[in-house]
């Protein structure tokens, strides 16, 4: 897309004159629906309490229908089983009183064969309860949204390689259309086998017109405003739209109508053709219905805790090295849940704080790892490289919600899974190549000349690679002289 020398012949256009706005405005707009689709399962997929259905047409007195649901151990009623109803009604017809004339524990379970009923305090409906998948079936809800990753990944190897053919443009129209077309057929979702097949499709959708529209404004913006898109513009707009939708979740409590809703803002970027980020990120929002306290409550400051950390990874990428920033983020980020299992149960309040404090720290890393990840690609390979990347991240949004399902057998487990991979992807961060200060490499020569001098210095020229590349031996042999001085350098150390 670029020519060789993009950012002069571009120069009269200024740093933030009307196109530069424009621009920035319009791309940042359309990151907002993709909050909407990639958390819209913490209302939609929540599990509300449960027990089995006793049917009404079941002619038993009132004392036999209150105990025909067996307690817990925490005396509250059991989701899955039920006393078998044939013996209740027995019971009952023979004018016996329950733990007066008959011992209810002794009474022979069973399943629950005429279905459930549910708690309809905070939802009139969701895909839970449409379908019921409980029980037996709890296994279909956390596949349900890894389904939705997994097109977030087949999205990221084909949309990143056919932005690179067709133009940024074109891609992120197309994709924009597929996530609003396709999330408004989910409306009429008939099972949830055609529900999942639709939000996958979704997925492929959600992640490919992000990027697009990442690397398009990496491309088009001034390079002193390419660092404030990047880390604060188009995350804070994905944050505005996480902020709404626990606002469109309370006052649309059934799923359908709230699916229905989130598709509207789709619909206003058409006209826009003719004016114009992982395992811990997905899993913490994913996680906030698990939350002790208010679900609403509790969604709406998983979103508001990201406006400062956007504004702080603006703040470190314009200044810190990308590989102290990656690193320090995530390992904030890392640290901080691991100390969640060592909270009493009790003190809910405390681990709330924590839950958010780490969702700070990955926050911010996610605004950071985009633009620091395009800054190490070329421009005629930058699309399909950053979705290459996007799609091996996507591979831990699939597992997310499989390692929240995990909370079930240890409740603190899946912080301390997310916690243990974030320090260690932090540390990890630490071996990359930096590129502060380095203008954008335009082509895959421009990438081979990175070299290694005795110094140990990272050596990139980007109007000489050809000289570079014939002279490559002696970067390897002896330090840079007085004649590369033109050449930007940077203590590796």
């Amino acid at each position: 897309m670029n020519s060789p020398d993009y950012d002069g012949r571009t120069a009269f256009l200024g740093d933030w004159g009307p196109f530069q706005r424009t621009v920035f405005i319009l791309l940042c707009l359309s990151t907002t629906p993709n909050a909407f689709t990639g958390l819209s399962m913490v209302f939609m997929g929540d599990t509300p309490a449960h027990h089995c259905l006793i049917p009404a047409a079941l002619n038993i007195t009132d004392e036999w229908r209150n105990v025909s649901i067996p307690l817990d151990e925490d005396s509250r009623l059991t989701k899955c089983s039920r006393h078998r109803v044939d013996i209740v009604k027995n019971y009952s017809d023979r004018g016996l009183l329950p733990w007066v004339d008959v011992n209810v524990s002794s009474i022979p379970r069973e399943a629950c064969v005429d279905g459930w009923e549910y708690d309809k305090e905070t939802y009139i409906s969701t895909i839970v309860t449409e379908w019921d998948l409980v029980c037996s079936d709890d296994w279909r809800a956390p596949l349900t949204t890894s389904l939705f990753f997994c097109g977030v990944l087949t999205g990221s190897v084909i949309s990143g390689q056919m932005s690179d053919r067709f133009g940024r443009k074109i891609v992120l129209f197309v994709t924009m259309g597929i996530q609003t077309v396709f999330t408004f057929i989910q409306v009429f979702s008939p099972s949830w086998l055609i529900f999942c097949l639709l939000f996958f499709i979704v997925g492929m959708g959600q992640i490919s017109n992000y990027v697009a529209a990442f690397v398009l404004g990496m491309e088009i913006l001034s390079p002193s405003i390419r660092d404030l898109y990047s880390t604060l513009g188009v995350c804070l707009f994905f944050s505005i739209g996480c902020m709404m939708l626990p606002l469109a979740a309370y006052f649309l409590r059934d799923w359908r109508m709230l699916l229905m809703a989130l598709t509207i803002p789709g619909f206003f970027y058409i006209p826009l053709w003719w004016s114009t980020v992982s395992i811990g990120y997905s899993a913490l929002s994913l996680n906030t219905s698990n939350l002790h306290g208010n679900i609403y409550l509790n969604c709406l400051l998983s979103a508001v805790v990201e406006v400062p950390a956007l504004i702080m990874a603006w703040l470190m990428f314009r200044h810190w090295p990308r590989r102290l920033c990656l690193s320090s983020t995530m390992s904030l980020g890392g640290l901080v849940l691991l100390f969640i299992h060592l909270i009493p149960q009790h003190m809910s309040s405390v681990t709330i704080s924590l839950v958010m404090l780490g969702k700070f720290g990955l926050s911010a890393a996610f605004a950071i790892v985009y633009p620091a990840t395009a800054e190490l690609y070329p421009t005629i390979l930058r699309n399909t490289a950053l979705g290459t990347c996007t799609m091996a991240s996507r591979v831990s949004s699939i597992s997310a919600p499989y390692i929240l399902y995990s909370g079930g057998y240890y409740k603190s487990l899946p912080y301390i899974l997310i916690g243990s991979l974030n320090v260690l992807s932090g540390l990890l961060s630490l071996l990359l190549p930096e590129s502060l200060g380095l203008p954008l490499p335009e082509t895959i020569d421009h990438m081979q000349t990175v070299v290694w001098s005795k110094r140990r210095h990272f050596t990139y020229s980007p109007t000489n690679s050809k000289c570079e590349e014939e002279h490559e031996s002696e970067h390897l042999s002896s330090p840079p002289s007085e004649s590369t001085s033109a050449q930007v350098q940077f203590d590796w150390e």
